[in-house]
């Protein structure tokens, strides 16, 4: 079986199960560190032809993170395309599966497990702070409805202030991100690297959590610390 993975967190759950499968991935694959494959490019703009002069036997994607007519530019090479969907905690857990099992022909792996129970193991929360969650400045962007990052912290007791909004990722100025009445903003490393210099400032008086992007946004291995880190993060916030 040769592999190549269009998706960072993807490209780490083969990698954590069956390293040798991997034949290619993208610029942005980091994980895990020492990963030796042939880079294809990024994840919205992959080298079509290098992926299909590789051969693989499986192209992974996601719906979300790739673009549709480089995923039919593969089919239309012949390759297979296996394409996920993940909005969803139990989504991510059944695409994984998916993934690995069905397409890759592997067994389920334990670290599968260990993050299943992670998340099973943590008490409903009582109430859900309301948080502001912006991925991107310049110009400002936040997580709106039905998304991986709201769900994930939904379960950890925030509640995102724009869950209802129409878009999944809409431009919100910030003027009126600060006049939402949120209790949080939340700030991710990634995919815009917010810091403690670079985001909190934009909101004064609020608690800003700094969290891992790769914690609340991938779904694979690091699925396993997501409770853990993320909810650390959040208490630290607030304290």
């Amino acid at each position: 079986m040769r592999v190549v993975s269009l998706v960072p967190s993807l490209t780490e759950a083969v990698a954590a199960t069956r390293r040798e499968l991997l034949v290619g991935a993208t610029d942005w694959c980091s994980h895990p560190h020492d990963l030796d494959v042939v880079r294809i490019g990024g994840t919205k703009n992959p080298d079509t032809q290098r992926i299909t002069e590789l051969a693989p036997d499986l192209v992974i994607a996601n719906e979300e993170e790739n673009r549709a007519p480089d995923l039919a530019a593969l089919r239309a090479a012949g390759l297979r395309v296996l394409v996920t969907e993940v909005r969803t905690l139990e989504q991510a857990f059944a695409e994984l599966r998916r993934v690995l099992v069905d397409g890759c022909g592997l067994p389920s792996p334990g670290w599968l497990a260990e993050a299943e129970d992670a998340w099973r193991r943590l008490e409903p929360p009582t109430r859900r702070i309301a948080a502001v969650v912006p991925i991107w400045r310049r110009p400002w962007m936040v997580c709106g409805r039905d998304t991986f990052a709201g769900d994930v912290l939904a379960r950890l007791g925030v509640g995102n202030v724009y869950a209802g909004h129409p878009e999944r990722y809409p431009r919100v100025p910030i003027g009126e991100l600060n006049a939402a009445e949120a209790e949080l903003v939340v700030l991710p490393d990634e995919p815009y690297r917010f810091t403690a210099d670079d985001g909190p400032e934009a909101f004064p008086g609020l608690p800003a959590a700094l969290v891992s992007g790769r914690h609340l946004t991938w779904y694979g291995p690091s699925l396993r610390e997501a409770p853990e880190v993320i909810g650390e993060a959040l208490r630290a916030a607030r304290r």
